[in-house]
């Protein structure tokens, strides 16, 4: 304020969703936004990023970080990741789980409530291993996952997918999405952690963006919107 500089607003999703596009050369893809307190499926139409589906309760990070609570896993260096990791040590046996959709919505407090009922249940009776309940967990959640996005690119006639947000580090999800892009002759674009979780230049490179449309406000009408939601921005620097 004391330089009389403006300030550029940016949403946050807009921030994945843009720094995805520009490290992977993704032109207009279906965006599967995922993350600890987001899970949205989003694609660009008239200036703006249309959530076409997402949550209806809890985000799928949530999810999978209460999971990791309830069978007590550490979070060094993050919940996902050791149940990424424990995952793979199953695979023998698939526990049957809640699965959630709604046309493009997902659900994933059944799943929730599952983990801190039954998973704990049958880890104490010794009918589930960790490991088992981990693959199962993962192939449940990430399922739903690639259905609400293939339905997406379905009724936007498109075939490829931008990965973003932290959950969408996790390997597994990677290789499902690839699987069922590949089927539809399409491509998965995706990031590793370095532009997966939150960083500084996912919300410098779409603030560059905007500031070369014009897009800044005074300090003075600046403010903090923790639900702004993903297509409440006008994508001004975008033209298709």
């Amino acid at each position: 304020q004391i330089w009389n500089v403006p300030i550029v607003p940016v949403n946050h999703c807009v921030g994945h969703i843009e720094m995805g596009r520009l490290v992977t050369g993704a032109h207009n893809p279906i965006v599967l936004y995922v993350s600890g307190g987001n899970t949205q499926i989003i694609a660009y139409s008239e200036k703006r990023y249309r959530i076409f589906g997402e949550t209806i309760d809890i985000a799928v990070g949530n999810c999978i970080d209460r999971f990791a609570r309830v069978l007590g896993l550490s979070n060094d260096p993050f919940p996902g990741y050791n149940i990424e990791q424990l995952a793979k040590e199953g695979g023998d046996k698939y526990i049957e789980m809640p699965y959630n959709v709604k046309g493009m919505d997902v659900s994933f407090s059944g799943i929730s409530s599952f983990a801190e009922e039954t998973a704990l249940k049958m880890l104490k009776e010794g009918t589930a291993t960790k490991a088992d309940l981990c693959f199962s967990f993962q192939e449940t959640i990430f399922a739903m996952l690639v259905e609400i996005t293939e339905r997406a690119m379905a009724h936007c006639n498109t075939n490829d997918v931008l990965v973003v947000g932290g959950v969408g580090c996790n390997k597994r999800l990677q290789e499902m999405i690839k699987i069922m892009a590949d089927e539809r002759g399409g491509h998965i674009y995706a990031m590793d952690e370095r532009y997966c979780v939150d960083n500084g230049a996912m919300i410098a490179w779409p603030g560059l963006l905007a500031f070369e449309q014009g897009d800044t406000i005074p300090v003075s009408e600046s403010s903090c919107t923790q639900r702004y939601r993903t297509d409440d921005p006008v994508i001004n620097w975008r033209d298709d």
